[in-house]
């Protein structure tokens, strides 16, 4: 799928809908991403699916990392965890699908939108970081890299801490490969406290066009 076939959301979109449909293709989904796009599902598996670019979107600078002091302490309690990346997408995407969601009506990782993503995953396109104590998977995120940039899509923990501590892990992972900022989507007070702001669309899409342009490499 190339660019043209994304059309621009209307300036007064609140949403910055670009698509309705029920296509998940995994080439499309990649597509998505690469373009400021991504799926928004707001209803059952039988409503068609919103691909949105909304007109803020978050991100977290690394430079403007800010590590709160209970983080740090949770840090060294919980320094026997180990961390790896890679190992466990489908459980950590469906572990994510199972996670409460005090006040909302359910998960929008519904069956097909995970094995979707798991396809993306086996195309090298769709990433894990995963905690464990021993042998217990306790917590972990994914998310698309796509046009050199990280989409983080959702986390869970099962250890007070454990799915914070990943995002850390990650950060530093994509330093190390020459990233400078991850993209969140939408502003949570977790990402918050860590430093992560609003932007708009066009600074986000101008943002993404560069990472593009440089054509990091975030995973083998």
């Amino acid at each position: 799928m190339t660019a043209p076939e994304w059309p621009a959301p209307h300036p007064a979109d609140k949403l910055g809908l670009v698509a309705l449909d029920f296509n998940l293709a995994p080439e499309r989904i990649v597509s998505a991403y690469r373009h400021g796009i991504f799926p928004w599902p707001d209803g059952g598996p039988h409503h068609p699916i919103p691909w949105v670019c909304p007109p803020s979107r978050a991100i977290l600078e690394f430079a403007e990392l800010h590590v709160p002091k209970n983080l740090r302490k949770a840090q060294r309690a919980l320094a026997h965890l180990r961390f790896t990346i890679d190992h466990a997408f489908e459980r950590v995407i469906r572990a994510c699908a199972a996670a409460p969601r005090p006040g909302q009506g359910g998960t929008w990782i519904l069956s097909t939108m995970a094995a979707a993503y798991i396809e993306v995953h086996r195309l090298g396109h769709a990433h894990s970081v995963e905690v464990w104590d021993g042998d217990e998977l306790v917590g972990g995120l994914y998310g698309v890299s796509a046009a050199g940039v990280f989409t983080g899509e959702s986390m869970f923990h099962r250890v007070d801490d454990a799915s914070k501590l990943c995002v850390l892990h990650l950060i530093g992972h994509l330093r190390a490969r020459g990233s400078t900022w991850l993209d969140i989507q939408q502003l949570t007070p977790h990402f918050a406290r860590l430093g992560a702001r609003e932007i708009s669309r066009a600074e986000f899409l101008k943002k993404l066009a560069a990472e593009r342009a440089a054509a990091r490499t975030l995973f083998p």
